[in-house]
């Protein structure tokens, strides 16, 4: 029974529900400023326009860049009962049939082995901030550090950014029952070092951790600004943290006193639950950091579709974009939500992106497949597309790479 337990799996305790409809036709979604949003079967769909009820939220920035000839793009939209919903045919949610077998008759294939082997296999190491502090540099230029399964952080043109933190041991409600780490975090929060900025993909407990929240607003406070997808906000503030920014896709902010950098919240393809009966009630979504002098994308979790073509050309190319790699078997099951190492290679084409590098693995056995395998068909998915094996690269757990600019005339 307690191994059933660990096998738990975060994001697919419980199908979301759907009205009649929900999912629209691909075609459906693309629309230009002023026309109506309209589902597959002709229903209007609700477009979510920004709240007044909070400082935070009424202070919103919402300056515009110039963007690439303001072509068309995908817009977040809801069903007529408030949740939302993905606008793509790629998308697909598994039926309840493919649930059970996944959860009772598919055969775990992850075979995740003992300490030492894991200690050689993937080691963990101290990142450079705990190692010796007097490395850090205030603008480093653009430097990455992988702390385990969605979390990175990056230093980029001055500011500090931390992805989807998650420093607790089970990816869970509760810390006693549901996923737990076989590779523990490199550091803890008091070891970080300042951070100016999260961004939050979305709801599920290995992206959105109550316990690396309530330490990071404990060690930060209103200093650090929260980035998230809409609806969110309130659970944050619930959390007491002050400083929290709610965004629809394509629409941006920024960090007080660096309005040079500008957060975008972009498109993903995925979903979102915390409790029984809140299904896909706040929106997810990617990340895209544009500085004045670097670019970087953060996808979170995400299936393929067609929003990081668009992502691409609007604010491409970046110099290093953050995609997910693990946790995709068995396909039928999980394609709709989570990429696998080609797509994911697609994704980096997508995007234009010079570097990428690959997250949501290593950490959690949150699905079938053989634990090391992630890293070895991302290989061979770069070998057939006449890839360098450098542009789109794994760390171990703590380690850091400095990502080195080529100037090509990016867009500002």
């Amino acid at each position: 029974m307690e191994a059933v337990l660990v096998r738990l799996k975060t994001e697919t305790m419980e199908k979301p529900s759907f009205s009649d409809g929900a999912v629209l036709e691909e075609g459906g979604a693309l629309m230009k400023d002023g026309e109506e949003l309209r589902g597959a079967e002709g229903g209007q769909v609700d477009r979510q326009t920004p709240r007044k009820t909070s400082s935070c939220r009424s202070s919103r920035k919402s300056f515009r860049l110039d963007y690439r000839l303001e072509e068309e793009v995908t817009k977040s939209c809801q069903t007529k009962n408030g949740r939302w919903t993905n606008p793509w045919s790629t998308w697909r949610f598994p039926s309840w049939s493919m649930l059970l077998r996944f959860f009772l008759l598919d055969k775990n294939n992850s075979n995740i082995p003992s300490v030492q082997d894991l200690d050689h296999e993937l080691p963990v190491i101290k990142p450079y901030f705990v190692q010796n502090p007097d490395l850090l540099d205030p603008d480093p230029g653009l430097r990455v550090t992988w702390l385990g399964h969605a979390t990175v952080l990056v230093e980029m043109d001055g500011l500090n950014i931390l992805t989807d933190p998650i420093f607790s041991q089970r990816a869970s409600p509760v810390q006693f029952v549901g996923p737990k780490r076989y590779r523990g975090p490199p550091c803890t929060v008091e070891q970080l070092p300042r951070i100016d900025a999260v961004v939050i993909s979305h709801s599920h407990y290995d992206h959105l951790d109550v316990g690396s929240v309530a330490s990071l607003n404990a060690r930060f406070g209103g200093e650090l600004r929260w980035f998230v997808p809409l609806g969110l906000m309130d659970w944050l503030m619930k959390m007491g943290c002050e400083n929290v920014m709610e965004l629809d896709w394509w629409e941006e902010n920024c960090v007080p006193g660096h309005d040079d950098i500008t957060f975008v919240c972009t498109p993903s393809q995925h979903w979102s639950k915390r409790t029984p009966l809140d299904d896909n009630k706040t929106l997810w979504g990617s990340w895209s950091i544009l500085g004045p002098d670097h670019r970087f994308f953060f996808a979170g979790d995400t299936g393929y579709c067609p929003a990081f073509q668009e992502i691409g050309r609007r604010f491409g190319p970046f110099d290093l974009a953050a995609i997910p790699i693990g946790a995709y078997m068995p396909r039928d099951v999980l394609s709709g939500q989570h990429v696998d190492p080609q797509q994911a290679v697609q994704i980096h084409q997508d995007l234009q992106a010079r570097q990428s590098v690959a997250i949501h693995w290593g950490t959690f056995a949150l699905a079938n497949e053989f634990y090391l395998e992630p890293p070895v068909l991302l290989r061979e998915a770069l070998e057939q597309k006449g890839l360098k094996p450098g542009s789109f690269f794994t760390l171990h757990h703590g380690e850091s790479r400095l990502i080195v600019s080529q100037d090509s005339g990016v867009f500002l």
